[in-house]
């Protein structure tokens, strides 16, 4: 989502980091760039002007002008102030605000915003996140009787996810059903209850008072704003709407996957003061994450997201299955079912971008890959691929000759030149692992230290 925010800026830095020293004007003239970036993304005014100025202040202070890397200081003030407007806090540290459950059981969180907004859909994705992370038991309920099959929805959420759901009574109205619900999540042992409202295509005062009425009757510990990423500056707007007449203890960005600009996150915090808690990356009903200020910061200025990555890794590689590859690899060995598992890994980590979204210093990278319109959609080609061939093939691919490579190519929709090349990859693999298992853990990693000084020729074919 911030793609063009962060390229910008990054040509904003670059230009800065490469003059030995800054002049007044030169900080100037690059935070107007940043400022144009900003509302460029969508940035609310105010809050580009009061971000600018903050910056300005410090920026044009004797310590960064005659600094011995002015550009670096410039670009850390701007990180500071960036990771303080999202809400987080520099000097604390990790600063996740999570949903607060401490309250006594069952706690209601209440779900509100705008139709279209995914209210329903985060609210299964709640459900399900407290149900396998935090190990709590968790009853969703609609309230929503105005939107078409907005309850079947959330019942066929709830079958799809093992999240009990509040049984559908027709013709109940919404603070009706909240009480029926507060009632179940009482008698029923539950430790959260979540109530997905009813929204409108705008902000009006019927829907605020059928809101309020629910939010009364069920007195919930959490109040989350769900708002979509792409609807821009109008969210702002929206969030302070509910806010105001609701108390807004927490907000849920959706489709931050999306090409939207990313001026709805960078301003929904400064103008509401309330904590983006979760945010939505996907449609797939686990696709939610914790709203990291730091790491948002990071992404934006090109710094990257190792520590987001590595708990990605975690979660999507199997243990048993890392286990069992580094025991093959100690021994040399390298088949096309461990190449598969490769993939199928790489996949659900969100391929070969998702990946790269969170390395630092790979705009430009991104960027030549962009131009050069290499398709993400090669990993499961390659997948097809290895599921055509036989069993004995992908233990031994030497076996597959010309006639075989033929048949693998039309039971995979592929060529035999796509075949071609994923036999080539393999070998390519397969002998590195086959060095790896030569060199042991403590030479190999001393040919890589060698190979940084040219010491190890075979390092950059590897």
């Amino acid at each position: 989502m911030f793609e063009n925010l962060s390229g910008k800026l990054s040509d904003v830095f670059e230009r800065l980091k490469r003059r030995g020293a800054l002049s007044e004007s030169d900080v100037n003239e690059a935070l107007r760039e940043v400022r144009v970036a900003l509302l460029e993304a969508d940035v609310a005014l105010p809050v580009v002007k009061s971000f600018i100025d903050s910056v300005r202040a410090k920026a044009v202070g004797q310590d960064v002008l005659r600094s011995v890397t002015p550009g670096q200081m410039v670009i850390k003030i701007v990180f500071d102030h960036l990771v303080e407007m999202l809400g987080g806090n520099v000097e604390a540290g990790e600063d996740a605000t999570g949903i607060d459950l401490a309250a006594v059981a069952p706690v209601p969180i209440l779900m509100v915003g705008l139709q279209g907004s995914g209210k329903t859909t985060s609210t299964a994705k709640i459900a399900l996140r407290l149900t396998n992370k935090e190990r709590k038991k968790v009853l969703m309920a609609s309230l929503d009787v105005h939107r078409p099959a907005a309850q079947e929805q959330l019942k066929i959420l709830g079958e799809q996810t093992g999240v009990a759901c509040l049984p559908i009574v027709p013709g109940q109205m919404p603070v009706d059903i909240a009480k029926r619900a507060v009632q179940a999540a009482k008698l029923g042992g539950f430790d959260v209850l979540l109530l997905d409202t009813a929204g409108r295509l705008h902000v009006d005062e019927a829907l605020m008072l059928e809101v309020a009425a629910v939010r009364e009757v069920a007195q919930p510990h959490e109040v989350l704003l769900v708002a979509d990423s792409l609807t821009g500056q109008d969210a702002v707007t929206v969030a302070k709407a509910f806010n105001e007449r609701l108390g807004v203890t927490g907000i849920v960005l959706t489709r931050v996957d999306g090409d939207g600009r990313g001026g709805a996150a960078l301003s929904m915090r400064a103008v509401t003061g309330k904590p983006i808690k979760l945010i939505g990356v996907g449609e797939k009903i686990d696709a939610i994450e914790p709203f990291h200020p730091q790491r948002i910061a990071q992404r934006i200025l090109g710094m990257g997201d190792i520590v987001s990555l590595v708990e990605k890794a975690a979660e999507t590689i199997e243990k048993e299955e890392a286990e069992r590859l580094a025991a093959r690899v100690q021994k040399g060995q390298f088949d096309l079912d461990d190449m598969a598992s490769q993939l199928k890994q790489l996949r659900k980590m969100g391929g070969m971008s998702g990946v790269m979204n969170l390395l630092p210093g790979v705009g430009k990278i991104k960027q030549q890959m962009a131009n050069a319109n290499i398709d993400e959609s090669v990993i499961k080609r390659q997948e097809a691929i290895i599921s055509s061939m036989t069993r004995q093939e992908r233990k031994n691919p030497k076996l597959i000759h010309a006639s075989r490579k033929k048949r693998i190519a039309a039971g995979s929709g592929t060529s035999v030149q796509d075949v071609n090349k994923l036999l080539k990859q393999h070998l390519q693999m397969s002998d590195m692992m086959k060095r790896m298992s030569k060199l042991g853990q403590k030479g190999f990693a001393r040919s890589i230290m060698a190979g940084m000084g040219g010491g190890f020729p075979g390092l950059p074919k590897m």
